[in-house]
């Protein structure tokens, strides 16, 4: 049986690379986007275009490919229940069930001290980092559930090396991903010996968008400054994040649970 999951944030970036790792490893997915921006935030965010290159691009991939397409997009604000619901409905409907979810959705603002930040920007962060995997949870693990047992259920959200080392600027971003942490804890203790595990990883400083945003607000020339802090001595890629959430995603992490996976080039040590 082929296993389907949901990609939230799935136009570029991680999101991107997930979509594109699971269907080359055979799943069906729906990538989920904004595919706008968001007006608190002063950077742009994906676009519907560049999801439905993503789409193209992975349903190519898969080795078993579909003429109707396996890889589907669907234009949602994650933070949306109803949105999101959907993408859920979506899976089920078209692919006849649900096994993963992966919240990958974030944005990044800051850069002052935290009460310095503007109160829609601060809104922003707490609403995508934190709200928006919440809100997958609430509508995505119902339908994990729904698979009889015995089920292969998998809850995925990428936290961030903020969630456990401070950083200036980033106090909200941080308190989200620490957040994120605290859910798939908290999940894995709800969902014990139903099939289902929850699991997050962490990613250190990502060759991404969101870190072209994070050199910004630091007044750094460009990303690659941030590649001193990791002991690999360059910038994590897109692809190393999403390769470990497949193996999260897959049959064979089964009893991996609760668990906040380092994918940080050693920024963290």
């Amino acid at each position: 049986m082929t296993r389907v999951a949901v990609v939230t944030g799935a136009a570029r970036g991680i999101g991107a690379a997930t979509v594109r790792g699971l269907a080359r490893a055979g799943w069906s997915v729906v990538a989920v986007d904004r595919a706008a921006d968001d007006p608190r935030l002063p950077y742009a965010l994906g676009t519907r275009d560049q999801l439905d290159e993503v789409v193209a691009a992975a349903d190519a991939l898969r080795p078993a490919a579909d003429p109707r397409g396996d890889v589907v997009a669907h234009v949602a604000d994650t933070t949306d229940p109803e949105g999101m619901a959907e993408a859920v409905s979506v899976a089920e409907r078209r692919f006849g069930g649900l096994d993963a979810v992966v919240a990958v959705a974030g944005v990044i603002a800051g850069g002052v001290p935290l009460w310095e930040m503007p109160a829609d920007q601060l809104g922003a962060v707490l609403g995508v980092d934190l709200g928006g995997p919440i809100t997958a949870a609430r509508v995505g693990v119902p339908a994990l559930l729904r698979r009889p047992a015995p089920r292969q259920g998998r809850f995925l959200a990428v936290a961030s090396a903020a969630a456990v080392k401070g950083m200036p600027g980033l106090a909200a971003y941080s308190a989200a991903k620490a957040g994120v942490t605290g859910l798939v804890r908290g999940l894995a203790a709800d969902l014990a010996a139903t099939g289902v595990t929850a699991n997050a990883v962490c990613p250190g400083s990502t060759a991404t968008p969101l870190l072209d945003e994070s050199a910004r607000l630091y007044g750094l020339p460009d990303r690659g400054t941030f590649a001193r802090q990791h002991s690999i001595g360059r910038l994590v890629t897109p692809d190393e994040v999403a390769a470990a959430l497949v193996w999260l995603a897959g049959t064979g992490s089964s009893a991996v649970t609760g668990a906040v996976l380092p994918v940080d080039g050693g920024l963290t040590l």
